[in-house]
């Protein structure tokens, strides 16, 4: 079984997801105030789910459809949350998702692993651009992807149903240029 490459940040170990990992997933991400925050993540979270997107991330990551990391701290290997990079090889782009766990909110860890996923993404993978959404009233997120180097590129209008209501998301994105100013863009 192919599994996603190791990154490494100065406080983060970004790696491929074992059913190890399977507890701490549905610990954090059925906590309401993460689930409430990102689309994909259900509410309640329940036995077997987490399992099931475990497999899935290695059915995608085999398919070369996405990679999906557990980000886990260097220092004692505690699984803290997930970031994704969903792919379209076809227009070299890519899109960036993530959340943490709420114990760990506020402390620069997204930041840092998006950071590392981008600079993948466009030195190793050859992307030429990044986008990610976010729910609007979700500006933690926001910040994150401005601090990475994303641009506000607009609001998709009820865009995203969650849990029975449509919502905003605003969209976010970052070009190979933007993050490499010495790579030369095509007129």
């Amino acid at each position: 079984m192919k599994t996603a490459p190791i990154l490494d940040t100065e406080r983060l170990i970004l790696r491929s997801f074992t059913l190890e990992d399977a507890a701490d997933v549905q610990r954090l991400a059925g906590e309401y105030d993460v689930a409430s925050t990102v689309p994909g993540i259900p509410h309640p979270y329940e036995d077997g789910m987490a399992e099931q997107w475990i497999h899935s991330c290695y059915e995608r990551y085999e398919t070369d459809k996405a990679l999906d990391f557990a980000i886990t701290l260097r220092t004692d290997g505690n699984l803290i949350g997930v970031i994704g990079l969903k792919l379209d090889r076809d227009n070299e782009r890519g899109e960036i998702g993530y959340w943490v766990g709420k114990p760990y909110w506020n402390c620069g860890y997204t930041t840092e692993a998006a950071k590392a996923v981008v600079a993948y993404s466009f030195k190793v993978l050859k992307l030429n651009r990044i986008h990610a959404y976010h729910l609007k009233g979700n500006d933690a997120s926001g910040r994150v992807m401005e601090k990475i180097g994303m641009r506000y590129e607009g609001c998709l209008r009820q865009h995203t149903k969650r849990w029975d209501n449509f919502e905003d998301s605003m969209v976010y994105g970052i070009l190979k240029a933007d993050f490499d100013p010495l790579v030369p863009t095509s007129s």
